[in-house]
Formats: C-alpha cells, sequence, structure tokens
C-alpha cells in the first residue's frame, strides 16, 4: 500500500527546517510564535558533529547556541593539572549553552555522532528579552539540569557500585528513542549503545574502570541486563533495572 505524504499547507507559517524537526514542541523552540521560528530558521543550520567534536570549550567566548536534535553531549570541567569531571550528560531536546554569559564555564563535548540546530547568540538572547515563553522553558531547563545535578550528588555520595552504574544505564535507556528493532516487544524493554567509554562512565559516577566492568558483568550474569558486542546493552524489564537503582 503506497502511503502518501501529506503537502505543506500553502498558508502553513512555520518554516519546513522547523515543521520537520521532532525535538521542536519538547525543546525551547516550542515556545516560540511561527514569527519567531521563522526567524530564528533563517539565521540556524543544522548540522551533523562527530563523536569527539567540542561544542563548547570553557573560558572560550561564546558565539552561538544550539539545540540537541540527536544524540549526547557530556559537559566536564578540567583542573589545572589536567583532572577531568563529567558533570552532567544532555539529550535531544536540550540546549547547549548558557544564556547572557560571555563564556561557558563548562566543556561541551560531543559523545556520539550528534545533529544540533545552531544559532547566532545575539539572535537568541534578543528572543529571551522578547518572549516570556522563551524565557520560562529556558528556566524550567535549568531547573531540571538542577535537578540532575542533586541527583548524581546522591548518586556519589550515598549509592554503592552496583546502584551508581544501574542509575547511568536507566539514565541512558530512558533517553534513548525506541529504535524499530524494538517494534512488536513490550514497553517494559529498551535496547541502546553506551554512548561513553567504560573509563569516562568510571569518571562520572566515582568509580574505576575495573569496579565498572565487574557492576555492568554483575548485572548482566543477574538477568538485569545483557550485553551485545561490548558496548550494546538490552534491558529485558526496565522495572527490574530501575529496582537496582536503591532509588
Amino acid at each position: 500500500m503506497k502511503v502518501l505524504k501529506r503537502a505543506p499547507l500553502e498558508n502553513d507559517p512555520v518554516p519546513d527546517l522547523c515543521r520537520a524537526c521532532k525535538a521542536r514542541h519538547r525543546g525551547i523552540c516550542g515556545a516560540l510564535d511561527a514569527d519567531q521560528l521563522a526567524e530564528l530558521s533563517r539565521r540556524s543550520h543544522k548540522q551533523v558533529v562527530e563523536a569527539g567534536k567540542t561544542l563548547l570549550d570553557a573560558e572560550e567566548p561564546t558565539t552561538s547556541y544550539s539545540n540537541i536534535l540527536a544524540g549526547v553531549v557530556k559537559l566536564s570541567k578540567m583542573l589545572p593539572d589536567g583532572r577531568q569531571q563529567i558533570v552532567g550528560l544532555q539529550f535531544a531536546p536540550d540546549f547547549v549553552g548558557r544564556p547572557f554569559s560571555p563564556e561557558s564555564s563548562l566543556k561541551a563535548e560531543a559523545v556520539t555522532a550528534t545533529v544540533l540546530c545552531t544559532f547566532p547568540r545575539n539572535l537568541l538572547e534578543r528572543m529571551i528579552e522578547q518572549s516570556s515563553g522563551l524565557e520560562h522553558r529556558l528556566y524550567l531547563q535549568a531547573l531540571a539540569e538542577l535537578d540532575d545535578a542533586r541527583d548524581l550528588l546522591l548518586t556519589l555520595g550515598r549509592k554503592t557500585a552496583r546502584e551508581r552504574v544501574a542509575t547511568f544505564l536507566l539514565m541512558i535507556a530512558r533517553h534513548t528513542p525506541k529504535g524499530e528493532e524494538l517494534e512488536g516487544e513490550a514497553e517494559s524493554e529498551a535496547g541502546f549503545d553506551l554512548p561513553l567509554t567504560r573509563a569516562e562512565i568510571a569518571d562520572f559516577l566515582g568509580l574505576t574502570i575495573e569496579t565498572v566492568s565487574r557492576q555492568l558483568t554483575k548485572l548482566k550474569s543477574s538477568g538485569v541486563i545483557r550485553v551485545e558486542q561490548n558496548r550494546r546493552i538490552r534491558v529485558p524489564d526496565m522495572e527490574l533495572l530501575a529496582a537496582e537503582t536503591g532509588d
């Protein structure tokens, strides 16, 4: 059966780029009206960046901001002696950047192939001043990031190694779109590729690489996860994984 695609309405004021964006309604752009979307679309561009590319560097001038459309971005801070701490992860449709600040205090780096919608800093900051809805969306994201930081503090300060690894896996599973390969399977199942190396997971969770590997093996032996091709994780029952987090 041939499926006909709906032709864009002639009077539809939403730009094609924005209409096709799956993250628009969930991200900050959901607060913009058609005219604002049109202006943003004229001065923004969609780009795919490879894993390892730096999006923002600490203490470097910020000239643009981005919305994550797909992929994973890590936020980290570096000590003068070169030691690094991953302090957060971002997923679609998170906003990358810190409005009204001339520079970033964090380094933002793509850890997977990442799709971004990037726009000039001065344009977005002007729109924030003009739109209370946009300002409200950014405020809510800032609060969500604060909640995530507090959850990470709890994880690092009170959870066991097994609970920390389970918490990390649950976070990735919940932020991974369900792909076609899982169609027909139960809603409680999930599958994803680990976006971080074991060394990065260890850094993020305050563990050693050996401890991370050992806890993954234990979760696998308990039937909580299945490990396929080293970095491919299958979760047969999300509720079972959630029970391992200690929350």
